[in-house]
């Protein structure tokens, strides 16, 4: 099964600057989405003969997650146990049909980028606060895969400027320490696992400068995975476009082969 999890950064815009292409190439048989930006009907129209779920934000034009799948879906739940609208268009689960296996859960998630000294950081910890104990749940239900932008750098090597980011929204020890909890917990980081104790890799640029040419990046894209699935790797990587005028988001694929 391959798993392919992207920040679209706006679904349309995505497409128009080649994602199809991508798409065709790349033929994972699950797709997370995250900052689709768009209604359902918009998502779906895009990704036809698809099995394709959303999960809208309260405003309109912001974040916004999805699952599509080649598997049929035979659950689907919606946020988490928060009633704030800043907390929508975040948290979508897909249960998925499989032949030979139990059903397997699959997550979109985007979490909040946050503004140190901000509201919104307050909101980040909140939603993470949320997001780990339902991962929790999930990980005492059965195997499962959570994919997308969380928006924190684990660790310096899941940056390129790490000295440049002391101290600013994504480094921070207390948002890493969410991670390392999750890890320590028995979720497995499968990038990691698989590339070992390197830089990177990078996962997110800057459309501005020269931040994609030099890769100067950052690593805030993941696909976490119960110990059971994450065992059944056999191969990760972050599909980077190999020119920046070619690349569809801000975001690179990050693509994950479990067998």
């Amino acid at each position: 099964m391959r798993i392919a999890s992207v920040n679209v950064n706006g679904v349309r815009a995505a497409f128009r600057r080649g994602m199809a292409q991508w798409l065709e190439s790349c033929a994972p048989d699950v797709l997370l989405l995250q900052e689709v930006r768009a209604p359902a009907e918009v998502v779906s129209e895009h990704l036809p003969g698809w099995h394709v779920v959303h999960a809208e934000a309260a405003a309109k034009g912001r974040a916004g997650v999805a699952v599509a799948s080649r598997l049929p879906i035979s659950a689907v739940r919606v946020g988490l146990a928060v009633e704030r609208a800043t907390h929508t268009g975040r948290w979508l689960e897909a249960d998925l049909e499989r032949s030979d296996a139990a059903p397997l859960t699959v997550v979109s998630v985007y979490v909040h980028s946050g503004t140190v000294g901000h509201p919104s950081m307050d909101d980040k910890h909140e939603f993470l606060g949320h997001a780990t104990r339902r991962m929790a749940e999930l990980q005492a239900a059965g195997p499962a895969v959570v994919g997308g932008d969380l928006n924190i750098t684990h660790t310096d090597a899941d940056l390129k400027n790490w000295k440049g980011n002391v101290g600013k929204a994504g480094c921070l020890p207390d948002e890493r320490a969410w991670l390392t909890r999750w890890f320590d917990a028995g979720w497995v980081d499968v990038t990691r696992r698989h590339v070992g104790d390197v830089s990177g890799p990078y996962t997110w640029w800057s459309w501005r400068g020269k931040a994609f040419d030099n890769d100067a990046g950052w690593r805030i894209d993941y696909q976490v995975a119960t110990a059971d699935v994450a065992a059944t790797v056999r191969d990760v990587r972050v599909e980077r476009a190999p020119a920046y005028d070619t690349r569809f988001s801000d975001h690179a694929p990050l693509v994950v082969d479990y067998e």
